[in-house]
């Protein structure tokens, strides 16, 4: 049962909306009871309050002047045709005046100090069985009009008792039958408003791997439930971009593995297909050494970003000057820039709390994809700039400049916005997708922009005070 519970909104609603309206029914039953039980003692008060001052009248005008039997016949004229009524009068030590019943009063309704006090109501059960309600009042009379008298009277009631037995039965068993069908009503209920939940799950079911493009009909379910369909969507979308950026990743890394490992295969064979000489023996090992390199930068890079995608990258922290760092490396790359007539210039400088060997290599993909893209004469730019709390460094080139449909995949694995050159040449295309890994881990970002021939990447860091 408390699996059911745990799992079944459907049942936990319907329960709780039957418990909300049995206590609700429960409430208003007893309020019910008590207002008729108040009206049947307020139409009992007001008739013993009638008969208690016609008994309080007599006794006061005629019992100076006449004797008990006379007094008790006037009572008893002043009391005819009101069935089921007790009066009785008791004098000094209790003894009785005048009882037209033979019932028995308790206690309580005969002690001076509570008979003395108004409105005071007394229901008790005589003896034979039959429930009364009464009331007593003392009185000053007598022949010399000081004598104390206490005025006890009380009507039999076991007809209310009998008709509220009744009301109460009739009443529990409707409320028992109102919570039941309020409980249907509620399952009823939840279950259409949980329908859209339906419609929900039968859609998510439809979506398999190679239909990651469905989404939620948003706009068909009740406003509760857009926020989560909208967030499911954009959980779809990420998971669709995910997806497919991880098919091309695979489809990208069988192509980037099976070319050099083609051209070992190849040329291997065609090295034993025949008897050659020690220098071209040497020639072939050297070139499978250069394919090898080119396999193991490979591997290392997607072992760097394999990290980094699971945030395992823990850069060592010490304060870098970029611009000391930039300088150095533009002495590395100064043969390349000559040898293509490309004027380079730096200007700014800033520090930077990080990693100065990833940094270092951030910095140098940069400058390594601006050179080689440059034509020549062409220009590289280099700019650092504070903005705030942080520090931009800029890398811009001149020459041919990059689509805007490639922008976004720009910094993704084995991604070349240049399909015509091939991948045996230079690079494994993962510089930069390594570039935004290692500035995602100082707390950086990167950007690209490109236009009129120019083509700008900057990189954003937390300036170092």
């Amino acid at each position: 049962m408390k699996a059911t519970w745990s799992r079944s909104l459907t049942l936990r609603l319907t329960l709780l909306f039957a418990v909300a309206a049995a206590f609700v029914l429960f409430l208003l039953g007893l309020l019910i009871g008590n207002l008729v039980e108040q009206h049947f003692e307020e139409q009992d008060m007001e008739a013993l309050s009638g008969k208690m001052a016609l008994t309080r009248h007599i006794l006061e005008r005629d019992s100076a002047t006449q004797d008990g039997a006379a007094l008790g016949r006037q009572l008893d004229d002043a009391l005819t045709g009101h069935h089921g009524l007790a009066v009785a009068v008791f004098g000094p030590d209790r003894q009785v005046v005048y009882a037209n019943e033979a019932l028995t009063f308790p206690p309580a309704l005969l002690d001076p100090q509570a008979a003395a006090l108004p409105g005071r109501v007394v229901k008790w059960q005589a003896p034979e069985g039959l429930p009364w309600r009464g009331i007593s009042a003392v009185v000053t009379a007598g022949p010399d009009g000081r004598t104390p008298f206490i005025i006890a009277i009380a009507t039999e009631i076991s007809h209310h008792e009998h008709f509220m037995s009744g009301f109460r039965g009739t009443l529990w068993v409707f409320i028992a039958l109102a919570t039941l069908a309020m409980g249907l009503l509620g399952w009823v209920v939840v279950r259409r408003g949980l329908a859209p939940l339906q419609t929900i799950k039968r859609r998510a079911a439809e979506i398999t791997a190679n239909h990651l493009h469905t989404r939620l009909p948003a706009e068909a379910i009740p406003q509760e439930l857009a926020d989560l369909a909208d967030t499911l969507n954009d959980m779809l979308a990420r998971l669709e971009e995910s997806f497919q950026r991880l098919s091309d990743f695979s489809s990208d890394l069988a192509h980037e593995l099976r070319t050099p490992v083609s051209n070992l295969l190849t040329q291997t064979q065609v090295t034993l297909s025949r008897a050659r000489s020690d220098d071209e023996y040497r020639d072939i090992l050297a070139s499978n050494a250069e394919e090898f390199e080119r396999l193991s930068r490979m591997i290392a890079d997607m072992l760097f970003l394999a990290k980094a995608d699971n945030q395992q990258i823990i850069p060592n922290r010490e304060r870098v000057e970029l611009a000391d760092e930039v300088a150095d490396l533009l002495e590395f790359y100064g043969l390349l820039a000559e040898e293509k007539a490309i004027r380079v210039t730096l200007s700014g400088a800033g520090a930077v709390t990080g990693d100065r060997l990833m940094l270092r290599r951030a910095v140098s993909n940069l400058l390594s994809n601006a050179l080689r893209h440059t034509p020549d004469g062409g220009a590289v730019t280099i700019r650092l700039e504070r903005q705030r709390s942080r520090l931009a460094l800029t890398v811009e080139n001149t020459g041919p400049g990059i689509p805007a449909e490639h922008l976004p995949r720009l910094f993704d694995r084995f991604y070349r916005a240049d399909s015509s050159r091939q991948r045996t040449t230079e690079g494994s295309g993962l510089g930069l997708a390594i570039t935004r890994s290692i500035l995602l881990a100082h707390g950086g970002e990167v950007s690209v922009e490109s236009a009129d021939q120019r083509t700008r990447f900057t990189l954003t860091l937390p300036a170092s005070d």
